[in-house]
């Protein structure tokens, strides 16, 4: 039995250009974090005394005997992609529900790969094993999605990720003081809007739009730089980091129309209006998560006014995906 936990994250800045048709012309930067809410992928090798190869459960319970009998797309193809023959029992469980705008499509990935080369007594680089994760989602499965969830997942971390235009990347941790980090943790409230969506489905429409879009993305792309200032300068007040999310929510919303609708502006505008600074929806749009800044003082009001809505005291996770049950002998 093999059991890997993966960290989901939040990302703040520079949202759009971590996709491959943007930083590959332009290059693209993103900061965010990942979080101390995980995905957990169990995997094992099945024992042949049943009617079925290989079991595999998340959402759904599947009992198959082919790879390609497998309806879930990223087993599927990791599975064929790393050529596994083997039949396998794979369980999956998470601590925040899936299509939610925290990476958990590319936090499942990864997970499932570092299962997998650990079944295999094999160990991974976090650098490899984000790269891998990328490669599976563009190339294999032909998902519409960024490079940032995937390094994020392996890395773990408070991190600049830099895209560079020949495919490459560089992942940078942001060293902030003990009391900077506690400051930024009990700022950050998290919230589920209450409806899920399919990453994918938004980002067709940013990806298309791109061309369209180009003033927005290099903007997007400089609050980057803009945030980590405030983040590295104690002396900034945090507030700064607020108002700088509020500019970049409202630019994200010009890449397409999809990215909001009027439940999520509804809101977005109740926690600003409680004494939030500033925040955005996390991943693609259309629903999931949101996440705003407030200030210690005003986080009462704040869930007082959003109390419909499920809140989530997260903070951050400085491991990346890890093996945390290595038994590759035996039940």
């Amino acid at each position: 039995m093999i059991i890997s936990r993966t960290p989901f994250r939040i990302s703040l800045f520079g949202g759009g250009t971590d996709y491959p048709s943007w930083f590959r012309e332009h290059g693209g930067s993103v900061v965010g974090a990942a979080i101390d809410k995980y995905c957990y992928i169990s995997v094992r090798r099945l024992p042949p005394f049943f009617e079925h190869k290989s079991r595999i459960v998340y959402s759904q319970v599947e009992l198959v005997n082919e790879l390609s009998d497998i309806k879930h797309p990223a087993v599927r193809g990791i599975l064929s992609d790393l050529g596994i023959k083997d039949g396998l029992e794979i369980h999956h469980d998470a601590d925040l529900p899936a299509r939610s705008g925290l990476g958990s499509s590319s936090s499942f990935t990864v997970g499932l790969l570092n299962a997998l080369y650990a079944l295999d007594s094999k160990m991974i680089s976090k650098r490899d094993l984000g790269r891998e994760a990328i490669r599976i989602e563009q190339d294999v499965l032909k998902e519409q999605v960024g490079s940032q969830d995937q390094l994020w997942a392996a890395y773990g971390g408070f991190n600049r990720i830099d895209f560079f235009s020949d495919g490459t990347f560089a992942v940078t941790p942001i060293i902030l003081a003990p009391e900077r980090r506690e400051e930024l943790s009990h700022s950050i409230m998290l919230f589920f809007t209450g409806f899920s969506r399919f990453a994918t489905d938004f980002a067709q429409d940013q990806i298309k739009n791109m061309g369209n879009r180009k003033s927005q993305l290099r903007t997007i792309r400089s609050m980057v730089d803009s945030a980590i200032d405030v983040l590295l300068d104690k002396n900034t007040p945090l507030r700064e980091l607020g108002e700088l999310l509020h500019d970049s929510w409202r630019l994200k919303r010009e890449l397409a129309d999809s990215v909001s609708n009027p439940q999520i502006d509804e809101i977005y505008e109740a926690g600003r209006q409680a004494g939030a600074i500033g925040g955005k929806l996390l991943g693609a749009g259309g629903g999931g998560f949101m996440v705003f800044l407030v200030e210690p003082e005003k986080r009462e009001a704040v869930g007082e006014r959003l109390k419909k809505l499920i809140h989530v005291n997260v903070g951050f996770d400085n491991d990346g995906s890890k093996i945390v049950l290595y038994q590759p002998v035996g039940l």
